[in-house]
């Protein structure tokens, strides 16, 4: 008896050491389908690099997905605060009497919340690089009419995005901001008078 205690004491190392190791090997495997993650595995996201433009910059996004309101009377709100730095834009939407103003003004605060979380931005030193709306899907009712007939009533919903970027610190002369070349941009043309010459 005195010979099988050590045997079975190195069996049950040799076993021990298997199942770590096999262990391990589900651990750095995907799960299959149906099987569950351990919660370490699930716990560590891996980090995404940023978003840059052409430029370098560094972009933060946020999206409000099916908004019920009309995409072209969305764009008329998100067309003032291209552009503009955040607490400008902020500023705008807070006195825009369209209802859809307050939407737009969750996907800003969305946007600046991201920057701040996701990559240590100050939201005050941020501006709207890019602010769009698309089309989202048209949910379809009937109304009664004359004669028996029915006329289709389309309930439009639509897509906003507000994308940021860092505001630009030091510009070289005759360089204008955001702000002002956003606005040089969507100024309209005046024609200039012709000056008659005596």
């Amino acid at each position: 008896m005195g010979q099988k205690e050590p045997e079975r004491k190195k069996e049950e190392e040799e076993a021990a050491v298997e199942a770590e190791a096999t262990e391990e090997k589900q651990d750095d495997a995907p799960a299959a389908k149906g099987q569950r993650q351990s919660p370490d595995a699930a716990a560590k996201p891996k980090p995404t690099p940023p978003k840059r433009d052409a430029e370098g910059q560094i972009l933060v996004r946020a999206h409000a997905k099916y908004v019920r309101c009309a995409p072209r009377k969305a764009r008329l709100v998100v067309d003032h605060i291209r552009g503009r730095s955040v607490p400008e834009a902020r500023t705008i939407l807070a006195f825009t009497m369209r209802a859809v103003a307050a939407d737009v003004e969750k996907v800003l605060r969305s946007a600046v919340a991201n920057a701040e979380a996701n990559r240590g931005l100050d939201g005050d030193d941020l501006y709207v690089a890019a602010a769009y709306v698309d089309e989202g899907p048209v949910i379809k009712r009937w109304r009664a009419r004359a004669r028996g007939r029915m006329a289709r009533i389309n309930k439009r919903t639509c897509h906003i995005t507000v994308v940021l970027a860092p505001a630009e610190q030091e510009r070289p002369e005759g360089e204008t901001g955001p702000t002002q070349r956003a606005s040089r941009l969507r100024a309209p043309r005046r024609r200039k008078k012709k000056e008659a010459t005596a």
